[in-house]
């Protein structure tokens, strides 16, 4: 036996650049911080909302004007919350698995119930807004 083993150099900076596994799992782990950015955001308006003065909710109306704020809106309604939703119900058999007697449920009826349910649910939300 050695006195000296071997060590596998990794890189720093760029260690997750490796494996495709690890690029997701940046890429979750990013667009989470980004959809928490998102959120506060959200709850900034709900808060000059709630504050029952016309003239905070218009400030955070004209402050939402800018181009940069309405990309931002629209990527990270579309990019972000979409991954995470997808990355999420992919792990949910493993987070959740459903035993019914002796057997399991398989892993794809329990996905395919998660969206069947994000679809129900965002339609009905686009029907009580009057999108639909």
């Amino acid at each position: 036996m050695s006195r000296r083993p071997y060590i596998r150099p990794v890189s720093r900076t760029a260690w997750y650049m490796t494996h495709v596994r690890y690029k997701s799992y940046m890429l979750r782990e990013l667009t989470c911080v980004l959809v928490a950015v998102y959120c506060v955001l959200i709850l900034s308006g709900l808060a000059a909302l709630a504050s029952g003065t016309q003239t905070r909710w218009d400030e955070f109306l004209a402050s939402q004007q800018h181009l940069a704020w309405i990309l931002f809106h629209g990527f990270a309604l579309v990019f972000f919350t979409v991954y995470q939703s997808i990355a999420w119900f992919g792990l949910a058999p493993k987070a959740m698995p459903l035993q019914m007697g002796d057997r399991t449920v398989p892993g794809g009826l329990i996905v395919a119930a998660h969206y069947m349910l994000w679809l129900v649910l965002s339609a009905a939300l686009f029907w009580i807004a009057g999108v639909i």
